[in-house]
């Protein structure tokens, strides 16, 4: 498998611990290495120092430097340590362990914000806050004093290999990840994730595994543990930055300590790790649609014959983002988890399309935003997408209305 030019300068599309131990020329430890020479902040912010103004110079250079990591189809390094300078990976820790602990709402605020200057590092986000949480709900105090503060600061990394439990491999008669306890409490590995963000980029990752009596479990695997293959990312129509691909497990052994989830039947409901979860791709889909709802706005102050589109589509981002903080807040919400995703999914198609629409020829630009969210758009069609959401995208698109499914 050859991806030149795509995630890394280096010429293997997989990376092992063994590769990083022995290749000659190009040293790929350096790699992850250096991550290491990034600066990180010294000094713990508090909720004062992460200020308004502090998250829009973050936004800023977000959004300044969005088109060219789109470009290059590279890891954003760098994106990722403005976020840990602006103590974006404080959000979601517990202040005894370096962090701001802050709400689900607040959290879901963040997001909103910064999906709307850099989708690629805003998903990496998310998926480096779910290992965070199914880290923190473990059972074992020691991993969580070992590496929450580090998390909290920068310095480690960690993502997730779960969508196999959940969605996209349940149709398989075999799991596509296994796992084998043996007598001494520990577990062997084997099989494969399909879609991992960031992989190769991590310092560890949270698997999902499922037993043969069907229970399953969430551990914690080292990226350079023995048996580990990750590679550095698929060519996407979107996202290709954020370097997802598939992760390879061969006779990796977990020790007891590293579960942070289960045996259990569906693990991944009752294994905690709960919180904003659920709700983060709808946010990101709401925050896109916030962005080309605003390039709306902002045209028709100058093209009054777009102002009833572009009211229109901020109505439904409105309504939304309304329906988003209140179960983000656990209030009373006129929509379910589900259905805000599904009518999440319709907006941020029809508003990156209609803003497309109305940017013409230059919206069509390899270089345009504009363009960039409306490719980004349909990475909501795939990713983390539940039947119901699904059935409901192709009943919209399709003009079908099937029973049980229907927009309304």
């Amino acid at each position: 498998m050859t991806l030149t030019g795509l995630c890394s300068p280096l010429y293997n599309g997989y990376v092992t611990a063994e590769s990083i131990r022995d290749t000659d020329g190009f040293h790929l430890k350096n790699l992850f290495e250096n991550k290491a020479k990034t600066s990180v902040p010294t000094t713990i912010p508090t909720e004062q120092t992460l200020s308004t103004t502090s998250l829009e110079v973050l936004r800023a250079r977000l959004r300044e430097s969005a088109a060219r990591l789109d470009a290059y189809e590279t890891w954003p390094r760098e994106q990722l340590a403005w976020c840990a300078e602006a103590g974006v990976f404080r959000w979601f820790i517990e202040q005894k362990f370096g962090g701001l602990n802050w709400s689900d709402s607040k959290i879901i605020e963040g997001y909103l914000s910064l999906s709307q200057s850099c989708m690629s590092t805003t998903f990496i986000l998310t998926q480096w806050n779910a290992a965070c949480r199914r880290i923190a709900s473990g059972a074992h105090q020691k991993l969580r004093e070992e590496l929450l503060p580090r998390m909290a600061s920068g310095e480690l990394f960690a993502t997730v290999a779960i969508s196999h439990l959940s969605t996209s491999r349940q149709h398989l008669a075999r799991p596509a990840l296994t796992a084998q306890r043996r007598p001494d409490g520990s577990f062997v590995l084997n099989g494969f994730s399909a879609w991992v963000t960031g992989g190769a980029y991590s310092d560890y990752i949270v698997v999902g595994a499922t037993l043969p009596d069907g229970n399953q479990i969430l551990c914690l695997v080292p990226r350079l543990a023995p048996g580990v293959t990750t590679y550095l990312g698929q060519r996407l129509v979107a996202l290709t930055s954020s370097c997802t691909d598939k992760l390879q497990l061969e006779n990796v052994v977990v020790p007891p300590h590293d579960i942070v989830g289960g045996p259990a039947m569906n693990v991944m409901q009752t294994s905690g790790g709960g919180g904003t979860g659920g709700l983060q791709t709808s946010t990101l889909a709401v925050g896109l649609a916030t962005a080309a709802s605003t390039y709306l706005h902002n045209e028709s102050k100058n093209r009054p014959d777009i102002a009833p589109a572009a009211d229109a589509i901020q109505s439904e981002v409105d309504e939304l983002r309304s329906a988003l903080m209140a179960l983000a807040s656990h209030k009373t919400s006129r929509l379910s988890a589900s259905e805000l995703r599904t009518k999440a999914n319709s907006l941020v198609l029809r508003a990156t399309q209609a803003a497309l629409t109305v940017s013409k020829g230059a919206g069509f630009s390899a270089e345009s935003e504009i363009g960039r969210w409306a490719k980004e758009a349909l990475f909501f069609l795939v990713w983390s997408c539940p039947q119901p959401v699904l059935q409901a995208n192709l009943n919209e698109l399709t003009n079908a209305d099937t029973d049980g499914c229907s927009m309304a």
